[in-house]
């Protein structure tokens, strides 16, 4: 809309403007968190099935110098001595493979849980288009992210040199110590260099992924003008609710209206408030019931009514005020009122000269 444009986005974004982005895929997400745990489940990996790796390659390089005397390369031998190299690679590499699944997988589901965004499939021009791609060559995410990759170097190659002099002296004696313990020796410092390294990016990935949170929600903040906007489809425009509203009680009133000409009597004020009471000694209920009430004009039309269907209509302000505050409109009157509607009754029964007929529960 026109009127946003000048609007900053000052307010948080609605709980329907993140489930949209969810929809879209667009999350607050960090490569790095998934960079750590697929290092961490390598080095996982490593550990746990070194020795398992090294007797297989060891058991193939050896059945494969002992019998390669025996081995003919031929044009219909080659599938077959292929499909035996796959299937000892495939048995040494997949462990490791799957533990790495697994922890990549497991540090994509803790930052953003399981989602499948069907809009995020769906092709965009945006995506293949260079303009679009040189936007965000220099823009200021992509800045961001160079300053990122360089602090990053900076630290990994810091971290190196410290346990590379830290092992200075023992390198020196390397020549006297035989193949194998070289090797082990090599392989202790690459997995403590390794494991330092793993660490460090480990800091950076978690303060990365607070920054991607950060950044995301405030991408993802709205303007006021769109959170009205938003409310209004989400409730339904005001306008209308309002007029919803008004033919609603209009329809109420008239059905209280019509049940004037039914009253035994109006109370009133006798300008402000008045009570429709209708009195029925042949019904089980004992006490007079409210059918009808109001006040000022809807006053008036009650009183106008009542006159033209001959109802008694009393001035009483004490009662008439009460019972318009305590009774709504088609319950029966309150205990502590009983005593004065009674004689108010016993008035319009008087002076139309009938027995006055006895009322329950109201003279006790």
């Amino acid at each position: 809309m026109a009127e946003d444009q000048g609007q900053d986005k000052t307010e948080q974004p609605s709980a329907r403007k993140l489930e949209e982005a969810v929809e879209q895929g667009n999350v607050a997400k960090s490569r790095e968190l998934n960079s750590v745990a697929v290092l961490v489940g390598v080095m996982i990996a490593f550990k746990a099935f070194s020795g398992y790796t090294a007797n297989a390659l060891k058991g193939f390089m050896t059945t494969t110098y002992q019998e390669i005397s025996f081995i003919s390369i031929t044009v219909e031998s080659l599938p077959q001595q292929a499909l035996l190299v796959l299937s000892v690679l495939a048995k040494v590499t997949l462990p490791i493979i799957l533990v790495v699944l697994v922890f990549a997988m497991a540090a994509n589901y803790a930052q953003v849980g399981f989602i499948f965004a069907k809009k995020a499939l769906l092709p965009k021009f945006s995506k293949i288009n260079p303009l679009s791609g040189l936007k965000r060559m220099f823009s200021a995410q992509a800045l961001v992210e160079l300053l990122k990759g360089i602090i990053k170097i900076v630290i990994l190659a810091f971290i190196s040199y410290l346990v590379i002099r830290k092992h200075i002296p023992e390198y020196i004696a390397l020549p006297a110590h035989s193949a194998g313990e070289i090797t082990s020796f090599f392989i202790s410092i690459l997995f403590e260099m390794t494991l330092k390294i793993t660490i460090a990016l480990l800091v950076m990935a978690v303060a990365d992924f607070a920054w991607q949170k950060y950044d995301h929600l405030k991408q993802l903040k709205m303007t006021k003008q769109e959170v009205k906007d938003e409310m209004k489809q989400q409730e339904g425009n005001p306008l209308v609710k309002s007029k919803i509203r008004s033919l609603q009680l209009s329809r109420a009133r008239s059905r209280m209206l019509k049940a004037v000409p039914e009253a035994t009597v109006v109370v009133t004020n006798p300008t402000t408030y008045a009570v429709a009471l209708k009195y029925d000694p042949k019904s089980s209920s004992d006490a007079p019931r409210v059918v009808a009430k109001g006040m000022r004009k809807l006053a008036e039309r009650i009183k106008k009514i009542a006159a033209e269907n001959q109802i008694p209509v009393i001035e009483n302000k004490p009662l008439a005020r009460g019972l318009y505050d305590t009774c709504p409109v088609g319950s029966e009157i309150p205990m502590a009122y009983y005593q004065a509607v009674a004689e108010v009754l016993s008035r319009i029964f008087l002076k139309n000269k009938n027995k006055m007929p006895r009322i329950g529960a109201i003279n006790g």
